[in-house]
């Protein structure tokens, strides 16, 4: 059916009652609105309202919103089943987006259309006096941000001397920029891809910028097309490391598609990239399903093979009051220094607090699983300039890469390369900022220019510094994969977090940079709390009833493949050694305790510590006896 005369968004232009009431009244395919808010894990809410209802009342439900029951959303500590007053407050601001469901299609006066929901953003209220949850908290990052770095080039003058603008009294306003790369698999439903040849294919990039064929050729190119209908601006689609080829089977039709692909879109304000990122994920979903393909967001769906990323991007400028707009994180002479002292900050800032902004990008067991050596995903807390400051990086082994060209320096920007599709964007840009300030702070506070603040990114581990930490290094242009070992990325770049556990306990072993967050009450104690609590209930929900029971079938799987009767000593060997392990993992005794059996008790008694390295010993277990049992089989005939 044709789409183009339906509708895909109203802007915040059009956010006028009247103009709401006009709009809808044109599109009888729009059936429901809907207000989302965003929780502080990042999970939305879908509250649907008939239109007829919405628009008997529209003043008194945009200026009042609508109740929701607060166990309904993830707010421990702040919301729950004893004190659960929740008020959805519309966000006039951002872009209001329509979501049609393909499978419902009826007669409108416009032909047969899919009926629409007008989803509408909402601040979070609790009990009619608190804003809560990820919207709040991202829209005081930004004005925070916004305001304080404003006062700082006022009190720090000197700093307009390496900048592209004479006074600050110029400043008309600061404009923050953010956009997100989203990765995610597609395949056959139902069926499993196999892993070897997932990864022999990766290792051959054989699909890495390939041409797509198939439902995967024409599911990509219609979500590409209707992205560019909602006004997203698509950049680019393209296959992404990841997958193998499908099979073609009689009658044309493929089988066991599993492929890995990548969507970029436009750059847009803090919320409204934020907001893009999700409304984006429900229409790749949508379509692919269409065309009989699973989507997966997962961020390491298998083991073995690359993960899936969404490399999110941060820059900054100011619009001058003649109108012209000017980067304040390039130079002002792009061909001399690699940043302005603003974005040395922000990039310093993003480095040195880093370990209280990871386990908010990356809260989850698949999350940390997608962050280990070898597969282009970040696992040391470290940035790359370039080897000249005219040759601009593409060192993509690092965290935060520097994306600048001396051409075009209103496009220089920070890749946060380690959030992952299913990271709540809100939370990852708010905490993102805050660490950038603190950076930027410290930077004009000690009055400090490019050349020195290159020397001080660039400093040995041992060196001390104005800012940055005494026994790490900040900066490498060389790949800290295959440059360093283990060892040595541990010791001069800082420890990586092993399990979820790990990462969310930062907040306590890094409670100075903690500090960073709570600056003008942008993130409150409670906040924090609310999420460390919910972060942590996933965890350990996620691991009892979900890791351990797919563990221990995947011990059962490496059953005797061998006839007793015809087979050699060697296979007789080996499965015994499959048999020792697999006990060892998954059997009680009365004169031991198997690994998964202490590692539940561990959750179940509340011993975290205990519990997050059972899951480690548990995890390499498995994977050993999984190689050993491989093993064992290549020897059956």
């Amino acid at each position: 059916m044709e789409k183009g005369d339906m509708l895909f968004c109203i802007p915040p232009s059009d956010h006028e009652v009247e103009r709401i009431k006009a709009i809808l009244g044109a599109h009888p395919e729009v059936a429901f609105v809907s207000l989302v808010g965003a929780d502080i894990y990042g999970n939305h809410t879908d509250e649907k309202i008939p239109v007829k209802i919405f628009t008997e009342d529209v003043e008194g439900l945009l200026r009042e919103g609508v109740q929701t029951d607060g166990s309904s959303v993830q707010l421990p500590l702040i919301a729950d089943i004893s004190n659960a007053k929740v008020t959805l407050i519309p966000d006039l601001s951002v872009n209001w987006y329509v979501d049609y469901n393909e499978d419902l299609v009826r007669f409108s006066g416009k032909g047969r259309r899919p009926v629409g929901t007008l989803r509408i953003p909402a601040h979070l209220v609790h009990n009619g006096t608190m804003e809560v949850g990820s919207r709040a908290i991202l829209r005081d990052a930004v004005d925070t941000f916004k305001r304080d770095l404003v006062s700082l080039i006022k009190k720090h003058p000197y700093v307009l001397e390496h900048l592209p603008l004479e006074s600050a009294e110029d400043i008309s306003e600061v404009l923050l920029t953010s956009a997100t790369e989203l990765e995610f698999y597609v395949k056959t439903p139902h069926e499993v891809a196999d892993r070897d040849r997932l990864h022999t294919s990766q290792e051959l990039k054989e699909q890495y910028w390939k041409r797509t064929i198939g439902p995967v050729r024409s599911a990509l190119e219609e979500t590409l097309l209707l992205l560019d209908k909602y006004g997203f601006g698509v950049e680019m689609g393209h296959k992404e490391v990841g997958g193998v080829k499908p099979e073609m089977v009689e009658g044309g039709d493929f089988s066991h598609i599993m492929e890995q692909l990548e969507i970029d879109w436009k750059y847009s304000d803090p919320m409204q990239a934020a907001d893009n990122d999700r409304m984006v994920r429900y229409l790749v979903r949508d379509v692919f399903r269409q065309y009989g393909l699973d989507v997966t967001f997962m961020a390491k769906p298998v083991d073995g093979v690359a993960g899936s990323g969404k490399h999110t991007h941060l820059g900054a400028a100011v619009r001058l009051k003649n109108g012209s707009v000017k980067s304040l994180f390039a130079p002002k002479d792009p061909y001399a220094d690699y940043l302005s002292p603003i974005g040395y900050g922000a990039l310093m800032g993003l480095l040195k607090n880093y370990e209280i902004i990871n386990p908010i990008a990356n809260p989850t067991t698949d999350a940390i699983n997608r962050l280990k050596p070898g597969f282009e995903a970040p696992v040391s807390i470290v940035t790359s300039l370039g080897n000249d400051v005219l040759t601009p990086s593409r060192n993509r082994s690092v965290l935060a890469c520097v994306i600048r060209d001396p051409e075009k320096p209103l496009g220089t920007r920070f890749e946060l390369r380690s959030p992952n599709p299913r990271s709540n964007t809100h939370l990852v840009l708010a905490a993102s900022l805050m660490a950038m300030l603190d950076g930027i702070k410290a930077v004009l506070e000690a009055g400090k220019g490019p050349g020195e603040l290159e020397a001080s990114l660039s400093k040995e581990a041992e060196a001390e510094d104005f800012y940055l930490e005494t026994g790490r290094m900040y900066r490498s242009e060389v790949n800290i994969f295959e440059d360093y070992s283990a060892e040595e990325r541990n010791r001069i770049f800082g420890r990586t977090p092993a399990t979820a556990w790990e990462n969310i306990n930062a907040f306590d072993a890094y409670p100075e940079k903690a500090r960073v967050l709570f600056r003008d009450s942008v993130f409150s104690t409670v906040d924090l709390a609310s999420f460390k609590a919910a972060a942590l209930d996933s965890w350990v929900r996620e691991l009892h009833d979900r890791i351990v029971p797919e563990l221990r079938d995947r011990v059962r799987r490496c059953v005797m493949l061998h006839d007793p009767a015809d087979c050699t000593d060697l296979d007789e060997e080996r499965f015994a050694a499959v048999r020792s392990m697999a006990c060892e993992i998954a059997r009680d005794s009365s004169m031991r305790i198997s690994l998964l059996t202490r590692l539940s008790r561990a959750l179940e008694d509340k011993d975290y510590k205990a519990a997050s390295d059972l899951q480690l010993l548990t995890m390499e277990k498995v994977q050993a006896l999984e190689a050993v049992y491989a093993e064992y089989c290549r020897n059956i005939i």
